[in-house]
C-alpha cells in the first residue's frame, strides 16, 4: 500500500511539472509565431524586426529546450519509480521524445544558422545567402508547426491520463 502511495505521488509531482513545462513551451510557441512575429514584421521595419524577432527567437530556443528537459526528466522519473504505465504513457512518452527532438533540432541547428546568415546581411531571398535564409526561415516555421501540433497530442494525453 505505501508503494501505491509513493507511485501515484510521483505521477502527480511529475504530471504537474510535465504540464506546467508543456503549457509553457506550447504557449510561447503559438504566442510567438501566430501573435508577436507577425505583427512585428508587419509593424517593424527590417533590418529592425528580423534583428529583434531573431534575437526573442534565439531565446525562447532556450526556454523551449528548457521545458522539453523538464518534460523528459518527469517521463524518466515515472520509469525510474516503477510507475505504471498505459498504452496512452507510452505514447506521450513516446511523442516528447520527439517533441523534444523538434526543440533541440529547432535550437541547435536551426535557429542559429538563421541568426549567423542575418547578422551577416543576407536578406531573405536575394543572392544564395538570401535563398538560404528563406529555406531556414520556412523550415523553423514547419518545424514550429509539427512542435505545436505533438505538444497539443501530449498535453492531451496528459489530460486524458489525469481523468481516466
Amino acid at each position: 500500500m505505501k508503494e501505491d502511495v509513493r507511485k501515484a505521488a510521483v505521477a502527480r509531482v511529475t504530471g504537474v511539472a510535465a504540464i506546467l513545462a508543456l503549457a509553457v513551451w506550447l504557449g510561447g510557441l503559438v504566442a510567438l509565431g501566430a501573435v508577436a512575429a507577425p505583427v512585428v514584421f508587419g509593424t517593424v521595419a527590417m533590418p529592425a524586426a528580423a534583428d529583434a524577432m531573431t534575437t526573442v527567437f534565439r531565446r525562447f530556443d532556450v526556454v523551449a529546450m528548457a521545458c522539453a528537459t523538464i518534460v523528459l526528466l518527469a517521463e524518466a522519473a515515472r520509469v525510474l519509480a516503477r510507475v505504471p504505465y498505459a498504452r496512452a504513457d507510452h505514447a506521450r512518452a513516446g511523442l516528447s521524445v520527439v517533441a523534444a527532438g523538434l526543440a533541440v533540432w529547432e535550437g541547435a541547428r536551426v535557429s542559429p544558422r538563421i541568426a549567423h546568415l542575418h547578422f551577416a546581411g543576407a536578406v531573405r531571398g536575394l543572392g544564395p545567402a538570401g535563398m538560404e535564409l528563406d529555406r531556414l526561415h520556412d523550415l523553423a516555421e514547419t518545424i514550429g508547426k509539427a512542435e505545436v501540433v505533438v505538444l497539443a497530442l501530449v498535453l492531451g494525453l496528459h489530460a486524458w491520463r489525469a481523468w481516466s
